[in-house]
Order: structure tokens, then C-alpha cells, then sequence
């Protein structure tokens, strides 16, 4: 099963060209470095929706707090490595 966390971007920490960005993104206060490359549309303040260290999609911030509700009510640990 693959696991999608929601995450609010708070930094872009490098920037190699238009397209390859490492970002900082909060899940709920814990904070991980992410890959951004294939979500160039990101910007500080979006979530992003992130799997193994990669951000795979941007959703707005409604999304993101059910879907955090739900994998809370789960018992998942959903933090990502």
C-alpha cells in the first residue's frame, strides 16, 4: 500500500533550475526535507502531498487536514522517513 502525507511547505532550501527544488515541509510541527521536482507549481504556504520524500501533488488546505483527521483516526504513524 503507498501512503501520501499531507505537508505545509515552509522553505525552499535549494534550488538547482526551474525544476529541481529541496523543500522544508511541516507535518504538524515535525519538519523533513522533501524533494519538490514534481511540483514545480509549489510555493511557501501550499500543501503538498509527500511519499517517501517526494511531494507528489499540491492540495489545498481543507484536503489536507481531513486527510491528516483520517490517518489520525487510523492510528497510523504518518510521518514520513
Amino acid at each position: 500500500m503507498c501512503l501520501a502525507v499531507p505537508g505545509k511547505l515552509e522553505k525552499i532550501t535549494m534550488v538547482l533550475d526551474d525544476t529541481f527544488r529541496i523543500g522544508i515541509v511541516s507535518f504538524e510541527g515535525i519538519v523533513k526535507e522533501v524533494n519538490l521536482t514534481l511540483v514545480p507549481e509549489a510555493k511557501i504556504g501550499d500543501y503538498v502531498l509527500v511519499h517517501v520524500g517526494a511531494a507528489i501533488g499540491v492540495v489545498d488546505e481543507v484536503e489536507a487536514q481531513r486527510t491528516m483527521a483520517v490517518l489520525k483516526e487510523m492510528g497510523e504513524n504518518i510521518i514520513p522517513d
